[in-house]
């Protein structure tokens, strides 16, 4: 990648749902705040019909691509197709499978997914991100009774990957967000503060953020959504709204979501699901 491209694109490629190598990424793109980053996200790919297209597509992008892919036969094609283009690529789970293999002389299973046992936990993790995603955005207030955690915030406080995350950790979590304009919906007063959580953020990275949304439109940076006195505006709102509510407030600038999530997590006393 040099100096003069603006855009990183990684590529997760996951014969099951893409959990861990999702959070590899996450961990690492964190450490670079500069760098613009975009994810691509491929589950369940099985057969080379699947696989091909998004490689195709990869080499074009000249993605870095992480690999959790069971299956040998897909995993060699794929790693044999990034050498020969020269595409960076990482098999997370292959250097363990043959380290384990090597130490012990068992083969793998090769089962997709086998660390997802049929478990109570493991569909409690799938129904709390049908849920997070369901409630996403505010889209429908009355899933604040029932979610576990409420994260509130205005535009580019990290609302949305952050309940995505603590979905993945078991969470069913709603969020809202936040405009001067739009008075919070009667249920956010009548649910149990406890659960509810302020998000906020550095205004000169609120305005970095919403600058760079709107070059990505093809719009003007100049834009009223990305000026210091209406992104002030939001904040106070937003603080004030707080206030009134009594809840915690967390600044994620500087933050990565994993330590953003944890943070709430230890706030609202929970225990990880």
């Amino acid at each position: 990648m040099t100096s003069q491209d603006t855009t990183l694109h990684i590529y997760i490629i996951s014969d099951s749902i893409g959990e861990t190598a999702l959070n590899v990424v996450r961990a690492t793109i964190a450490q670079f705040p500069d760098v613009h980053s975009v994810l691509h996200k491929f589950t369940f790919v099985s057969t080379s019909t699947r696989l091909q297209p998004i490689l195709d597509q990869a080499y074009k992008d000249q993605a870095i691509l992480y690999l959790t892919i069971a299956d040998p036969e897909l995993a060699k094609a794929t790693e044999k197709f990034c050498q020969n283009r020269n595409l960076t690529y990482f098999n997370l789970m292959q250097p363990m499978l043959d380290a384990i293999y090597n130490k012990t002389g068992h083969s793998p299973s090769q089962i997709v997914g086998a660390q997802h046992e049929l478990s109570d936990e493991y569909f409690s993790r799938i129904n709390a991100m049908e849920f997070t995603i369901k409630y996403d955005d505010g889209k429908d207030p009355k899933g604040f009774q029932e979610a576990d955690i409420i994260l509130l915030g205005i535009s580019r406080t990290s609302k949305t990957p952050l309940s995505m995350y603590l979905s993945t950790l078991g969470f069913k979590v709603a969020n809202l967000p936040l405009i001067p304009e739009n008075e919070p919906p009667q249920i956010l007063f009548e649910v149990d503060r406890k659960k509810i959580i302020g998000l906020t953020n550095d205004l000169n990275v609120v305005q970095k953020f919403r600058n760079n949304r709107m070059i990505e439109y093809g719009l003007s940076a100049n834009t009223q959504y990305a000026s210091n006195e209406r992104i002030t505006k939001e904040l106070q709102y937003a603080d004030t709204l707080y206030k009134e509510l009594e809840v915690p407030v967390l600044n994620v600038a500087e933050r990565s979501i994993e330590e953003s999530a944890h943070i709430i997590i230890n706030i609202l006393n929970y225990n990880i699901k």
